[in-house]
């Protein structure tokens, strides 16, 4: 399997599946996750491999799957939870703060939950209310977990039994209109991942500026770094791949060589990640500056509806605008 094409959504079933091969005690929830293998296909063909013990069809009750969660953890199983959706793990939000995330402080240490709580995030796929949120905020702001994201296949494929096989919860936030875009996963089980689960990683070198990015943006700050190289300038482009805790020794290295840093995200700008990356940067890398911080994401407005999304999502044009404000300083 070395070498191999696979789309994003591919990469985390194989991720899925070497998991559950390598441990009995991985078990997977959700809603449809069994049959009819998940909304997006994700989890297809692992039930019908590992059985309905394994693979588990639950209610419409993400409180209630959370919960279940957290109770198969305490029992020594490594679940993997599926929220269907990103706006549909709010029924399941206090489960998650007030219980997943604090478990291990309550107890002094003496309790783990390793789990992992899959969600599915972003726009770009012209869904109804409720389907293309960026809460990832929520869940770096708390304590207790940790939030990382792929964008890639090959990310997909190892970040998700890294995260499977951490003692702490995890949240795993996968960008949904980059599930069918394929990628060569390099599989050496020897060797094993390149990167650890919360390393961040440069994916182009360059001189003038630092896009730092993650999930969806990841391919959009490429191809604005390609287009900016038609114009002469060279931006490096970092995906953060973990968002709590962040990977700020690569992010400082990076801006330092740089001297600006231009952070993308789909969430709003409005007290969403990059405003603490840009707080940090500025407080570490001050004199390394040669201008502000500058952030792009979407409006600090709910989510429009579909036929309006492309004005909402930050696109190559908006990120380049912001590049072009940042060497004019």
């Amino acid at each position: 399997m070395a070498g191999t094409k696979l789309t994003l959504a591919k990469g985390l079933n194989a991720g899925l599946r070497k998991a559950m091969e390598d441990d009995p005690k991985v078990v997977l929830m959700g809603e449809d996750v069994g049959k009819l293998g998940g909304v997006f296909r994700i989890t297809e063909g692992l039930q019908k491999d590992f059985g309905e013990d394994r693979v588990i069809d639950t209610p419409l009750a993400e409180s209630g799957i959370v919960g279940s969660a957290i109770g198969l953890a305490l029992r020594g199983y490594r679940p993997v939870v599926e929220i269907q959706f990103d706006g549909f793990v709010y029924p399941a939000f206090d489960q998650i703060v007030s219980q997943v995330a604090k478990m291990h402080a309550r107890s002094l240490g003496h309790l783990r939950l390793p789990m992992v709580i899959r969600i599915p995030c972003g726009g770009g796929i012209g869904a109804v209310e409720h389907h293309s949120e960026s809460n990832e905020a929520y869940f770096a702001h708390t304590a207790g977990l940790r939030v990382v994201t792929c964008s890639d296949a090959a990310d997909g494929y190892w970040m998700m039994q890294q995260a499977i096989a951490s003692d702490d919860p995890v949240i795993f936030f996968e960008p949904k209109r980059r599930y069918h875009e394929c990628g060569t996963v390099e599989i050496d089980e020897a060797a094993g991942p390149v990167l650890g689960l919360h390393d961040a990683r440069v994916l182009r070198e360059g001189t003038d500026a630092t896009l730092l990015c993650y999930g969806p943006m990841v391919k959009v700050c490429l191809a604005a770094a390609e287009a900016a190289e038609q114009e002469g300038r060279s931006l490096e482009v970092l995906d953060l791949r973990s968002l709590s805790p962040l990977d700020l020794p690569r992010i400082l290295e990076s801006v330092r060589k740089t001297g600006r840093a231009v952070v993308v995200h789909e969430a709003s700008t409005f007290l969403g990640l990059g405003a603490e990356i840009a707080a940090l940067v500025q407080q570490e890398a001050f004199y390394h500056l040669e201008a502000p911080v500058l952030r792009v994401g979407g409006y600090n407005i709910p989510y429009p509806p579909s036929r309006f999304e492309e004005h909402f999502l930050p696109d190559l044009d908006r990120v380049l605008d912001a590049v072009d404000r940042s060497l004019g300083y």
